[in-house]
């Protein structure tokens, strides 16, 4: 069986790399190469939702008739994420190391909890239920990610 979501399991990685290093640039008070690499994380991170919720979700939704279950949850985790990268992209203009470093472990913790729950129960669920369309699904996730990630070279 072909796991259409690989694609998205990579980029989760690819994500939290782009985090690690943001991160550390705050950390080291390095704001022009924070602000160089959070905007890579930014786009990374809009990227993945982006696929997730205009084409694996409809996807799912469509299959299984749940249009109103896991998905709107991933939706609303969404939602909260953009709000924390627009704090830490506010801490990086300020320049404050401590409103970063907030946003920053509010963020992580709610990415882990998150990845963890697409990765252990909603991406098996959708490779399950679209497993009839997986080629073709599949390769549409891939080639929405954008060009810089792993998954595409």
């Amino acid at each position: 069986m072909i796991m259409l979501t690989e694609s998205l399991r990579h980029h989760h990685k690819y994500c939290d790399d782009l985090f690690v290093d943001a991160e550390a640039a705050a950390a080291e008070g390095n704001w022009p190469q924070c602000q160089v690499l959070l905007s890579r994380l930014g786009d990374a991170i809009e990227d993945h939702f982006r696929t997730e919720e205009s084409l694996l979700f409809p996807a799912f939704e469509a299959a299984t008739g749940m249009a109103g279950g896991p998905t709107q949850m991933m939706r609303i985790e969404h939602a909260r994420m953009r709000e924390l990268i627009g704090q830490m992209r506010s801490a990086q203009t300020a320049q404050s190391g401590d409103a970063f470093a907030g946003a920053a472990e509010t963020l992580l913790v709610f990415m882990q909890q998150h990845n963890l729950k697409e990765e252990n129960i909603l991406y098996p669920m959708c490779d399950s239920s679209l497993a009839a369309q997986a080629d073709g699904l599949a390769a549409q996730l891939h080639d929405s990610l954008e060009p810089g990630c792993p998954t595409k070279n």
